[in-house]
């Protein structure tokens, strides 16, 4: 059976370029880059290297980048460090944000957190998956603390009006995070445009190894170090360095092009839509990443779907994958008005190195199988 990968927005498998990278550093350079002898020496350069290619690509100055673990860690870091440092008073983010942001927020949503001042407000999106940047700026105020805001969805592809709401928090003195994982090598990002005071990033996205990940800080914000050590990346992120994961990261960017996945992603849409008219496309009418395509089928359920899309030999996706053990429905769907019932009944198809225009239509052949398959199952007419 062919196997066929389409997900993606969960993970890119790693390129051979960040692999070779990855382990030319762990044999040639294998010292603690902490370390002031030779060896570490060696191992300072690559990460040093790596920090100011990151950066040049990423519109930043070289002293913005802490290298994290992945963006999970680098947005609790900029969470916590500035609402640690902060009185009481609101944040500000939307209903449709990855867990690794609207997790750290509950705590500051609790009884206690409400009676020493906190409050925290989710902006929902309109029916097309887009928060409007109007609703964001209204939602802000003089007493808030932190804006969090996605730059483009992982389950629908939506991208966000970021640089509108970066523009108000700017000139009003609010900190504000932008996670653009999703963006990273989707659209063209410069961190100093933007103008906004944190923003997180991962390198498994765009075909780098797992486990690495980078926080960008603008000069003159301070960071709370959440596990102090040793005094890694100047103070703000303790930890011996992950070097070969930092050298695989760099030499990954750029090295997809996914912009060219439209026209596979605009395929499938095409062939499904003539195949099974009741599928339904979620924010077809807006702009979104060019991979990505959050399918509805009504009536149908999306981990049902999924097993028997896998026995079929494909990886697609029903929610966020970096939701452990995930079963819940989709928590992007339901901020965006649709019942439990139809956001369950919905898969994820993020496309990426080595497919085609075969494997689109493949999955269609797919789809309708399968889906007569159930209905014939469940005694409805086909």
């Amino acid at each position: 059976m062919l196997q066929r990968y389409l997900d993606f927005n969960a993970t890119c498998p790693p390129l051979r370029v960040a692999l070779d990278a990855a382990e030319q550093v762990a044999t040639q350079a294998p010292g603690n880059p902490s370390s002031l002898h030779w060896a570490g020496r060696a191992a300072r350069r690559y990460v040093d290297d790596a920090r100011d290619k990151l950066a040049a690509y990423l519109g930043a100055e070289s002293g913005s980048v802490v290298f994290t673990s992945g963006a999970s860690e680098s947005n609790n870091i900029a969470i916590h460090s500035v609402l640690s440092a902060s009185e009481p008073g609101a944040i500000v983010t939307t209903a449709i944000e990855h867990p690794a942001v609207l997790k750290p927020l509950e705590r500051f949503s609790t009884d206690t957190a409400k009676a020493q001042g906190w409050s925290v407000t989710q902006v929902r999106p309109e029916a097309s998956g887009v928060v409007s940047a109007e609703h964001m700026i209204a939602a802000i105020h003089e007493d808030t603390r932190l804006v969090c805001m996605m730059l483009a969805n992982n389950e629908s592809g939506a991208v966000q009006p970021v640089q509108q709401v970066a523009d108000y928090c700017r000139e009003h003195g609010i900190r504000m995070l932008v996670d653009a994982v999703q963006g990273l090598g989707k659209k063209a990002l410069s961190f100093k445009s933007l103008g906004v005071d944190f923003m997180s990033l991962s390198a498994h996205k765009i075909g780098g190894p797992k486990g690495v990940g980078l926080l960008l800080v603008r000069r003159g914000v301070k960071l709370l170090e959440l596990t102090p050590g040793g005094g890694q990346e100047r103070g703000r992120r303790s930890g011996t360095e992950n070097v070969p994961g930092i050298a695989g990261f760099a030499a990954a960017l750029g090295e997809v092009d996914f912009e060219s996945f439209a026209v596979i992603r605009d395929r499938f849409e095409k062939e499904l839509s003539e195949r099974l008219p009741l599928a339904s496309i979620i924010a077809k009418d807006v702009e979104r990443t060019p991979n990505t395509s959050l399918v509805m089928l009504p009536g149908m359920d999306g981990e049902t779907l999924l097993m028997q899309l896998d026995l079929a030999g494909f990886a697609v996706a029903s929610g966020s994958a970096c939701a452990s053990g995930k079963l819940d429905p989709s928590h992007v769907l339901m901020a965006m008005g649709l019942s439990e019932q139809m956001a369950r009944s919905s898969i994820r198809v993020s496309f990426g190195p080595g497919n085609s225009e075969d494997d689109a239509i493949a999955l269609v052949d797919a789809l309708v199988t399968v889906f007569q398959r159930l209905k014939q199952m469940a005694g409805m007419a086909v």
